[in-house]
């Protein structure tokens, strides 16, 4: 079966505990699909399980029990190594803060995201470039952060996690920080991005937000509710 035609997303009764006493179980055995080109939002309150559920999908957390399964592959049977490979070439990270460096510029902050993945410099710069002109910022290539406002700052962030052509893009409360008039601008360049056919999955409070998403998951008390789509699928 070719790698493209499994799901981004595949969770078999995945668990994440904590050792107690008394056990903290974050995230309750459960199941999960998110197809390739799928937008789903995640919401919940705090301290319901988002986070876990992220980190595991990023393959910053690893599960307690059960299986992930990221592209087809079973992460649980490989070493650390190719769990960071995994994590660099096929996952892109957008969060609420942007986590750009001051002193460098849109293009340098980019660029910096392909440097585990050993691009050589001039490809780096030329995808650099043609990531930023993707999310509107062909204009601000050389500005550094403090020169840009919040929505271009996130636009640079979204620009990085692009730029290594993950299948996943994560984004974590990516509009958290932004006025409602901003906000509406970045979900307007990630439904352009679905459009593409990216994989989007978004942490939120916000039901605006939510409401994006072709399907919306809720996490209480670390358990799940995958509810049928509230869009159709694209």
């Amino acid at each position: 079966m070719p790698p493209d035609t499994h799901p981004v997303i595949e969770f078999r009764r995945l668990g994440l505990s904590y050792p107690g006493p008394p056990a903290v179980h974050a995230l309750q055995p459960c199941d999960l699909l998110i197809g390739r080109g799928e937008f789903v939002t995640v919401v919940g309150p705090s301290g319901s399980g988002k986070s876990t559920l992220l980190n595991i999908a990023g393959l910053l957390d690893a599960p307690t029990q059960g299986a992930f399964l990221l592209d087809g592959i079973n992460t649980a049977v490989i070493g650390e190594a190719q769990r960071a490979a995994l994590r660099s070439e096929r996952i892109g990270f957008v969060f609420q803060a942007f986590h750009l460096l001051p002193h460098r510029s849109a293009q340098e902050n980019v660029e910096l995201a392909m440097l585990y993945q050993r691009v050589p410099r001039r490809q780096r710069r030329t995808r650099a470039a043609t990531v930023l002109h993707r999310v509107g910022l062909a204009h601000r290539v050389q500005a550094l952060p403090t020169q840009l406002s919040g929505g271009e700052r996130q636009r640079v962030a979204i620009a990085r996690a692009l730029v290594g052509e993950p299948s996943l893009l994560l984004c974590d409360e990516p509009t958290g920080n932004l006025d409602s008039t901003t906000a509406a601008s970045i979900l307007d360049l990630l439904d352009q991005l679905h459009q593409d056919g990216m994989t989007i999955v978004v942490i939120t409070h916000d039901p605006q937000v939510a409401s994006r998403g072709q399907r919306t998951i809720s996490i209480r008390d670390g358990v799940l509710h995958d509810p049928l789509p509230h869009k159709a699928l694209a």
